[in-house]
């Protein structure tokens, strides 16, 4: 898939792995100038100057995207650095996998990190980075939310809470900007095979573990998604081509949330 994306900067926030490397990667190599923003500053700039080896533009810089008075500065860094922003990719987020637990044994600390990341964080970002896109009154907003935040999962109420959050607050951002010419999207990502969730997915023979065989059966293409298609979808909504699309969720599930695949 090829977009002109020539002379654009775009910010990736939580791109130094993952989701987020990923669509770095891929709107770096249709021609933006990429920022990736990330807490792991060892790992954004390495990934930033892998990028950058493949004789594409992309740096890191490093902030907590939940910190209002860093994420101010890094918006006059940017615009002093490139005089411009047209892109802005919402991705950071977190999970906490290891202690999923039903609401009433959920840890009030869990809840109020990943709210935190994955909900506020997202509106922070936006806050301080939106004046920079209208300054020239254009721009494309793509949050990366979750089926998690369009169907109810078990065990996850802060994950869930937080991705359905960034569902309509993308929907109000839409409604709010896109008279001022900034377009705002959401992707909703299904599982999807990071290196982060591979241990989730494959057990020591290299073979799917029964729980992803459990999962991967109510998925009608019966496969996690690769970071690359997360990022592709990304790449489409940024597109001038998507010139009419605002305040759309696209999930990219693999036919996950469409219904049950199952034969009875």
């Amino acid at each position: 898939m090829n977009v002109d994306l020539s002379g654009q900067v775009a910010i990736v926030t939580g791109g130094a792995a993952g989701i987020g490397r990923a669509i770095a990667s891929v709107l770096a190599e249709n021609g933006a100038r990429v920022v990736i923003v990330d807490v792991d500053t060892e790992r954004a700039r390495k990934t930033a100057s892998e990028i950058s080896a493949q004789g594409r533009s992309c740096v890191e810089m490093t902030a907590d995207v939940a910190d209002p008075a860093r994420m101010a500065d890094l918006a006059e860094q940017v615009l002093g650095r490139f005089g411009r922003l047209d892109i802005l990719i919402n991705n950071a987020g977190i999970n906490t996998r290891q202690d999923r637990a039903p609401i009433h044994e959920y840890k009030l600390e869990d809840w109020n990190k990943i709210l935190e990341v994955d909900l506020t964080g997202v509106f922070v970002a936006s806050r301080a980075l939106v004046p920079a896109m209208l300054q020239n009154k254009r721009g494309r907003i793509v949050n990366i939310s979750s089926i998690a935040g369009l169907v109810p999962l078990r065990l996850q109420s802060a994950f869930v809470a937080a991705k359905a959050g960034v569902v309509n607050l993308t929907r109000s951002m839409a409604l709010e900007l896109g008279s001022q010419g900034i377009l705002v999207n959401a992707v909703a990502p299904g599982s999807t095979l990071t290196a982060g969730t591979e241990a989730l997915f494959y057990g020591p023979d290299g073979a799917y573990t029964e729980k992803a065989a459990s999962l991967l059966s109510h998925i009608p293409l019966g496969r996690p998604a690769r970071p690359e298609e997360i990022a592709y979808a990304v790449l489409f909504l940024v597109a001038p081509e998507a010139s009419y699309v605002n305040g759309a969720i696209l999930t990219v599930d693999g036919g996950w949330t469409a219904g049950y695949a199952r034969d009875w």
